[in-house]
């Protein structure tokens, strides 16, 4: 994953847990809409996460077989 991507993904996150916790004791409806959000939030995050890396192995393992036959023939 880009680190700007995984940066906006934490500061995202920290955001939305700290907007949670001061509306805890005026709004609980905000509170609630906002640690949902943050936990989905997160869950993003996680996902492409999982996505980049799999991107990452797939190109790993392409490059891995286009230089195997190279080195056969040596």
């Amino acid at each position: 994953m880009p680190k700007r991507l995984a940066l906006w993904f934490a500061f995202s996150s920290i955001i939305l847990l700290t907007i949670t916790s001061i509306t805890l004791s005026s709004n609980g409806w905000i509170s609630l809409i906002c640690a949902v959000l943050a936990f989905f939030n997160v869950g993003f995050g996680f996902m492409f996460k999982a996505k980049y890396r799999k991107k990452a192995e797939q190109e790993a393992a392409l490059t891995a077989k286009q230089a195997e036959p190279s080195q056969a023939t040596e």
